[in-house]
């Protein structure tokens, strides 16, 4: 009958009117947040810690239900630039002081928040089937090796640079050696990702990046490395900090004490980093 097809929806109508009248009376006050209830915050990250971050972000989500973090990854001048730029935030990880410095000298960190986490440093690079026959740092000098730097303004730009300086002011490589590898320069990089790309595609025959980046697991059987001896060597000292603009700077300074953790340490351990 139709009646008794009515009636039970009738009543559930007028249960769900009872539970929407109740709800409208009350207050926002008298809710309290969810301890679960959804955060996402954004962690300006530099290229050379890409798989070390995005393994620590994917534990700290693991270990905080309803927490999102979120990684925006480059250079660090362009991350660099980009916050200058009113792009928001809430961590950013340098792999440099020097940008890092900059941004503070500008209002765009909580200053004392920033602290420095690890230490890496610079290698040359090779694909493992080193078609350049690359064996010392000498060779880089080889009339016709195709060698890969970063930019100047990219942290591992920098580094390279001064190591090349080094090597120079030494007898052994002698006062030419800068200009000769710098004219053996097929390509300057904006990010050490690209360098490593080009070396996986075989687009030069080697390149100056971080140890970190060559030690990584997912690049062990393609590419090998020729160490910088440490008179030569830079240490570069990557600094982190919450952003001025961070709209959960709560959260954002618990993913901080988290890389920073002996959890963290080990994710960075993994990647070649020296965490401090």
């Amino acid at each position: 009958m139709k009646t008794c097809e009515i009636t039970p929806v009738l009543i559930t109508c007028l249960m769900i009117g009872v539970v929407l009248l109740a709800a409208g009376c009350t207050s926002t006050s008298d809710v309290t947040p969810s301890a679960d209830a959804a955060k996402s915050i954004t962690v300006f990250t530099a290229a050379s810690l890409k798989g070390a971050f995005t393994d620590m972000a994917a534990q700290y989500e693991d270990e905080h239900p309803g927490t999102t973090v979120v990684l925006n990854i480059d250079g660090t001048q362009a991350l660099r630039t980009q916050v200058e730029q009113g792009a928001r935030g809430d961590v950013f990880a340098s792999a440099n002081t020097k940008h890092m410095d900059a941004l503070m000298a500008g209002g765009f960190m909580e200053n004392d928040t920033v602290t420095r986490f690890l230490e890496n440093r610079v290698t040359i690079a090779l694909p493992a089937s080193n078609p350049g026959d690359i064996h010392e740092p000498a060779d880089l000098s080889t009339p016709g090796e195709k060698v890969l730097i970063g930019t100047s303004e990219v942290p591992v730009g920098g580094y390279a640079r001064q190591v090349l300086e080094k090597m120079t002011a030494d007898p052994e490589y002698g006062e030419e050696y800068m200009d000769a590898v710098m004219e053996n320069i097929i390509s300057e990089e904006t990010n050490v990702n690209n360098i490593i790309a080009k070396l996986l595609i075989g687009e030069a025959d080697a390149g100056f990046t971080y140890t970190s980046d060559v030690v990584t697991p997912a690049y062990a059987d393609q590419l090998t490395t020729i160490p910088i001896p440490d008179e030569y060597n830079v240490i570069a000292h990557y600094p982190i900090g919450v952003l001025r603009e961070s709209t959960d700077p709560e959260t954002a300074a618990d993913f901080i004490a988290f890389v920073r953790s002996g959890q963290g340490g080990e994710i960075l351990r993994s990647y070649g980093f020296e965490p401090l």
